[in-house]
């Protein structure tokens, strides 16, 4: 009897320790997400641990949609950590340029991107998951 509790007792802790990380998954912000202008992301999991997630530029619009820019269409601009629950840090980098970005999903359907230059160059943007 000592030896089924024991083993019923492994498993409840093995069970518990597995929960976060399915949790975890369940969280990543994966698809289409959209700013007020068009601009939009796609994202997916990446990395070894399949929590990291990789943003690919879908949809470029506004004052943003430069000559220069539009080549980063369909392209992977985004690569960032996950942190902690609904945060991720990593690097938007494009024409050029790359920026300090931490994304934080607000909901299952909004997301922010904060992108920072030089660490005192700060913007963030609402995305709403495209239809």
């Amino acid at each position: 009897m000592r030896f089924m509790t024991k083993t019923i007792t492994v498993g409840l802790l093995c069970a518990a320790a597995a929960i976060p990380t399915l949790a975890q998954d369940a969280t990543l912000p994966v698809g289409t997400f959209v700013d007020k202008w068009g601009t939009s992301f796609e994202f997916s999991p990446c990395g070894d641990t399949g929590t990291d997630i990789c943003g690919v530029l879908t949809n470029l619009d506004g004052k943003s949609a430069t000559e220069e820019n539009l080549a980063y269409v369909g392209k992977m601009v985004m690569k960032a950590e996950q942190v902690a629950p609904n945060e991720w840090k990593g690097s938007l980098a494009a024409g050029g340029m790359s920026a300090q970005a931490t994304v934080t999903m607000v909901s299952p359907d909004t997301i922010e991107i904060q992108g920072c230059r030089g660490g005192i160059l700060c913007q963030t943007l609402p995305y709403s998951r495209a239809s």
